[in-house]
């Protein structure tokens, strides 16, 4: 599932070709929902603040290393003060042991 808003790159046909071509479903925000889709648009955000444009990107291959990187240090050991200083994967854990 691939979450976005309604974007002219992201309604295209080329793009929902491509989607299909890889078995991704599409899934778009309603009109004018800024908040729909606010977690996805602060992690990229920060990887294109904090990453990206820091780290020379010379190949494609290069790049989608730096970003499988990037994701796992986003998810399992930047602290985030919104889930109390914890990672995203140490405040869920945290809270399924609290549901348990």
């Amino acid at each position: 599932m691939f979450h976005s808003d309604r974007g002219s790159q992201y309604t295209s046909k080329r793009y929902r070709h491509l989607l299909t071509n890889y078995g991704i479903r599409s899934s778009m925000g309603d009109v004018g929902a800024c908040w729909d889709n606010a977690v996805v648009e602060r992690f990229f955000g920060s990887l294109k603040h904090d990453w990206l444009l820091k780290v020379p990107q010379p190949t494609r291959n290069h790049m989608r290393n730096d970003v499988t990187a990037y994701m796992r240090y986003y998810n399992l050991e930047r602290l985030h003060t919104a889930n109390g200083a914890l990672s995203p994967v140490e405040y869920e854990q945290s809270s399924l042991r609290k549901v348990s």
